[in-house]
């Protein structure tokens, strides 16, 4: 009986948003129901604190992404 190539790679884990630490702009997006373009925007600023730069890929701290929006009256 053989493997499959399906069956040989790693179990994927599905954490659900509100567990992890970093977000993409996609989770984000869906997470905070704010549009990915404005996402891009506000992450683009040199003082946005809750972005985290991994080479040119862009991940949210959703942590600090919270409590940003938490304090902003308008985005």
């Amino acid at each position: 009986m053989s493997l499959s190539a399906n069956n040989a790679k790693a179990p994927k884990f599905d954490i659900p948003v509100w567990h992890k630490l970093n977000l993409t702009i996609d989770e984000a997006a869906a997470y905070s129901n704010i549009g990915i373009h404005k996402l891009y925007d506000m992450t683009e600023r040199e003082d946005c604190p809750f972005v985290l730069w991994i080479g040119s890929r862009r991940l949210i701290k959703r942590k600090v992404f919270d409590e940003y929006i938490a304090k902003m009256y308008s985005v």
